[in-house]
Formats: structure tokens, C-alpha cells, sequence
């Protein structure tokens, strides 16, 4: 690891160059989701950078959205540096001036000399963000406990919705995106279908009625930690969690968790700089180093969430590998389902406005 981490910092040297002292004379805030991802970005990326130029960091945690990001625009006091946004956040907040609009030829080739903007994948690169990793949404439930009346361990979203095969409280995160799709699948829509459905007011009514049969079973969560917890604690038989803290909760502290990898709800997390950034130059130095081929496949080491370039799979440890969203075992073309950012960009508050409506009544 130690050598590794060695390569990834000479590489960022060579191929970025150092900035004068001078340079990083503030702390960049580093706004992330917290747990052990946020982890994983600072032994990947915040770690190598401070050896390699002294940048100093202040790294915060939050629950996503825009909301505090809008409110330090808007009031000129801007303390955030970098934000780990989701698409769908990202797209809204550059849409509003939230955020810094970026150039992506300033971003590091990958090893063979592509320039980084044929090498991310696709939606990895928008006006405002920058791609860093892939994870997924999944279903999982505590071998333990799960009890299926001589009907097997449960494998498809169908059998997540299945109180009466399968009897105990199930956790949700509490918000509708993924919620509303994965009810249109248990209700039978292919995945490949799930969004054209959603865009209807049929199909939206459709998805609110799925919900409504596991309503009176369901703990809502919040935070990415609680899921792990409430599946060892047994209050919840089944969850919905990121595969990230899954994969922590099982491999690194044993926990009798299993992945339902069918019916994954597959996504990418990204980099966002906020206008008015007190640190907007020191930041996009960081930027260029924590986009790199390998620096994104050293992420791998830390968390089972996948790069977002096509050169960092050799830098992949291939322990690590079957462990990812796009592992070959563990996806699905048929049941596996791309989240649709653009239309949550376009359906977020509608939607959440009558998801809340709804958990309210």
C-alpha cells in the first residue's frame, strides 16, 4: 500500500506540478457524506495531497441537497470549498448559480496519454461537476433473522415488498428517489421501463400505492450509518443502504449482512466547487490530483464504490474488484437499474413535496 500510495503521489507531482507554498494557505473545506466513505477520500486523496504540498483540509460531513450550499451563496458567505454532490444536486445547483463551472481539459490524462474527457464515463462530466466514483443502492437483510417460511433467502425487489413471505420491519431511506422505483419494479415494470413510467402521473400513482402495502412496516433513515445498524440491531429484518457501508459492516467488522445485488439501483457521486469558494484555486489543484486514474482506483482500497475512469481498472486491487457495483457477478443488465439524475433534476420537488404529503397522512 505504502509503495502504491508512493506512485500515486509522484504521479500527481509530475503530472500536475507543485504549486508555491503560497498556494495553500487556507484550509480547503471538504464537504462529504461521512462514515466510510469520507474516509476513503481522505487515505485516497486529502492524505497523499497534504504529504505532497501541505494543504491543510478541514473535511465536514453532510446529508446531501442544496440547502446550506444556497444559503452561503446567497448570503456572500461562503465557507464550503468542495462538496461531494450528487448528479441530480449538482445539475439543479449549477442551473442556479450555485456553483463553479468547470474545465475539463484541465483534468489529468489518463496513463496512456486520452485526454479526461474520453476517459470518464459517460455523465461523469457536466457543466459543474466532476465524476469521482460509482456505488450502488441496494437491498440487503440480516441472515440471521431473515425468515422466509421455507420460501428461501430473498433476491429480488419484489421480495423486499413481501411482508407476508417474508414478516418484519423494513428500512428506507427517507426521501422518494429509488424509493419510487423500486416500488414500480416490485409491481412488476422492467427496469428498462421504470423511468418512462415514473414521468406519468399514472405511473407516480402506481409507485405511491406499491409503497402504501409496506408502509405501516417501514423505518425511514437518514444517514448512510444507520442502515448497518438497524440491520444488526434487528429492528429491520431487509434495508435498503449504499453498498459502500455494506461492504465495511460485512468484510471489515463481520457482520451476517447479504447483498441483494439484482435489483441495484446503480449511481455516481461527484465534485462540485461552490461559487464564491474561499479556496477556489488551492481546490481545483486538489481536484486535479483526486482525479486521476489512480488515485480514483485507490479509493477501491478503502470502499467497495467504483471509479469513474475507464483507465484506473488495472490500479484495481482484484481482491477488491468482485466487491464492486459493476462487478460481472453482481450485475444485472435486465434487473439492474441506471439512476436517471436528469429526471430527478427536473421531478425533485414535485416528487418530494408529495413524498412528504404522503408520509405525513
Amino acid at each position: 500500500m505504502t509503495n502504491f500510495k508512493a506512485g500515486v503521489v509522484l504521479a500527481a507531482a509530475v503530472g500536475i506540478g507543485l504549486l508555491s507554498s503560497s498556494a495553500y494557505a487556507g484550509k480547503i473545506t471538504f464537504v462529504s457524506w461521512g462514515g466510510s466513505y469520507t474516509a476513503s477520500q481522505v487515505k485516497a486523496c486529502i492524505e497523499p495531497w497534504t504529504a505532497q504540498t501541505g494543504q491543510e483540509f478541514n473535511v465536514v460531513d453532510y446529508n446531501g441537497g442544496l440547502a446550506e450550499v444556497r444559503t452561503q451563496v446567497e448570503a456572500g458567505n461562503v465557507q464550503w470549498d468542495i462538496v461531494d454532490m450528487t448528479p441530480q444536486d449538482s445539475i439543479r445547483g449549477c442551473d442556479e448559480g450555485l456553483l463553479v463551472e468547470l474545465d475539463h481539459s484541465q483534468w489529468a490524462p489518463a496513463p496512456d496519454g486520452t485526454p479526461a474527457t474520453e476517459d470518464f464515463v459517460e455523465g461523469a462530466l457536466e457543466d459543474c461537476h466532476v465524476g469521482n466514483i460509482s456505488w450502488a443502492t441496494v437491498p440487503a437483510y440480516n441472515k440471521t433473522t431473515i425468515s422466509g417460511h421455507g420460501y428461501g433467502t430473498p433476491t429480488t425487489i419484489a421480495d423486499f415488498f413481501n411482508t407476508e413471505k417474508y414478516p418484519g420491519r423494513r428500512g428506507l431511506r427517507k426521501v422518494p428517489r429509488v424509493n419510487l422505483e423500486w416500488a414500480l419494479m416490485a409491481d412488476g415494470v422492467a427496469a428498462a421501463d421504470v423511468y418512462e413510467v415514473l414521468g406519468t402521473q399514472a405511473g407516480q400513482d402506481r409507485a405511491f400505492a406499491k409503497l402504501d402495502t409496506i408502509k405501516d412496516d417501514v423505518i425511514w433513515w437518514e444517514a448512510g450509518a444507520q442502515p448497518p445498524q438497524l440491520l444488526a440491531d434487528g429492528e429491520v429484518v431487509m434495508t435498503t443502504a449504499y453498498n459502500g457501508r455494506l461492504f465495511n459492516a460485512m468484510y471489515k467488522e463481520g457482520k451476517p449482512f447479504e447483498i441483494m445485488w439484482g435489483p441495484q439501483v446503480f449511481d455516481l457521486d461527484t465534485y462540485v466547487v461552490v461559487k464564491g469558494a474561499p479556496n477556489e484555486a488551492a481546490a481545483l489543484e486538489f481536484l486535479k490530483f483526486c482525479t486521476t486514474a489512480e488515485a480514483l482506483a485507490d479509493t477501491t482500497n478503502y470502499i467497495s464504490y467504483g471509479p469513474l475512469r475507464m483507465s484506473a481498472a488495472p490500479f484495481v486491487n482484484p481482491d477488491i474488484l468482485p466487491h464492486l457495483p459493476t462487478a460481472p457477478e453482481n450485475f444485472n443488465p435486465e434487473t439492474a437499474l441506471l439512476y436517471d439524475f436528469n429526471f430527478w433534476a427536473d421531478n425533485m420537488d414535485t416528487l418530494t413535496d408529495r413524498f412528504n404529503s404522503w408520509l405525513a397522512q
